[in-house]
């Protein structure tokens, strides 16, 4: 596919989601940037490929209502800033703060903010679970290829306030990472919610979004302190 076949691409993306001319611009910067700047932390090049795995695959939870209508949301794990600038883009009225713990991926989505013109997104560097300063301020947190489904729980809880929403995206559905994810949510105040299949792009197959509700607070040992959640995950850890 030619270049200005992957950002018509691009920009019927933005029509499917009704974003406007200003938000498919800014996508259409935020692609170049991915396939073209040798520091960006994503190992696609070919404009087709990131349309579909970066950006689309992104946007898809804008088909979730809580999405929607955040005030403020947080993206744990950013990596190469997905799907937090996409979401950033698509939702001018949302803050958006994107944690990172690495520097460098920090320094490529800190340009990606300024080049693209994205006048409503936060970026900090630091581990989710090393980062008091968020905690209970967010009604939506979104993980995309973070950790297992357990571990993002714990995670994400204390940083979301009372009713607010987690949404991580997964692959095929495994029920024993469900179960797991569950025991962890009972554990730091979230409850289980819908699981919806989507299909960001043509041919994505068994792609899903697993929604979480925040039902009552965080118990205050947690976070964890960093390194925990994966060594010691809470699908398997003691109440007492």
């Amino acid at each position: 596919m030619t270049r200005t076949d992957a950002d018509a691409h691009a920009r019927s993306l933005a029509a499917r989601y009704r974003l406007g001319e200003p938000a498919a611009e800014q996508l259409g910067v935020l692609l170049g940037l991915l396939v073209e700047d040798p520091h960006a932390p994503t190992a696609i090049r070919d404009r087709r490929r990131a349309v579909d795995d970066h950006l689309a695959d992104s946007l898809v939870a804008l088909e979730v209502p809580e999405v929607r209508v955040a005030e403020r949301l947080v993206d744990l794990g950013a990596g190469a800033g997905l799907p937090g600038l996409p979401l950033a883009i698509a939702l001018p009225q949302t803050r958006v703060t994107l944690v990172e713990s690495s520097g460098r991926k920090c320094e490529f989505i800190e340009r990606a903010v300024a080049a693209c013109g994205i006048g409503n997104a936060d970026v900090v560097h630091a581990r989710a679970e090393a980062w008091p300063g968020g905690r209970g301020s967010f009604d939506v947190a979104t993980a995309r290829a973070l950790a297992t489904l357990d571990v993002v729980v714990e995670y994400a809880a204390p940083l979301l306030v009372a009713g607010g929403t987690l949404v991580a995206w997964r692959g095929r559905r495994d029920p024993a990472e469900e179960a797991a994810a569950a025991r962890a949510a009972a554990i730091v105040g979230l409850e289980p919610g819908v699981v919806i299949a989507v299909t960001p792009y043509a041919g994505a197959r068994h792609r899903h979004l697993h929604l979480m509700s925040k039902v009552m607070e965080t118990p205050q040992r947690f976070p964890r302190r960093p390194g925990m959640a994966r060594k010691r995950p809470l699908s398997g850890f003691s109440r007492s």
